[in-house]
Order: structure tokens, then C-alpha cells, then sequence
């Protein structure tokens, strides 16, 4: 494996983590349909929630 330099491990470390805030996007978009799908779908149709 190829030694990193100053330069680039600096460049690393400053950067923002991009892959971690698209997989906590799409959890936080998948909870907010389940969320909906549970809300409109299943509560409201019953009349549980009034």
C-alpha cells in the first residue's frame, strides 16, 4: 500500500462525509413513508385517531 502524504491526508480529513449523509437520508425518507403509509393508511381509516 502506497504512503499517503501530508497533503492528501489533510484533504481526507477535512472533507464532509458525504456517504454517511445519504444513507441517513434515505432512513430518515424511508421512516417518513412508513410513518405516512401507517398514519393515512392503517390510523385513519379506523377512526382511531380523531
Amino acid at each position: 500500500m502506497s504512503q499517503m502524504d501530508e497533503e492528501e491526508r489533510q484533504r481526507i480529513l477535512e472533507s464532509s462525509p458525504v456517504g454517511t449523509f445519504a444513507l441517513l437520508a434515505a432512513v430518515i425518507g424511508s421512516m417518513v413513508i412508513a410513518w405516512l403509509f401507517l398514519y393515512f393508511g392503517v390510523f385513519i381509516p379506523r377512526g382511531i385517531i380523531s
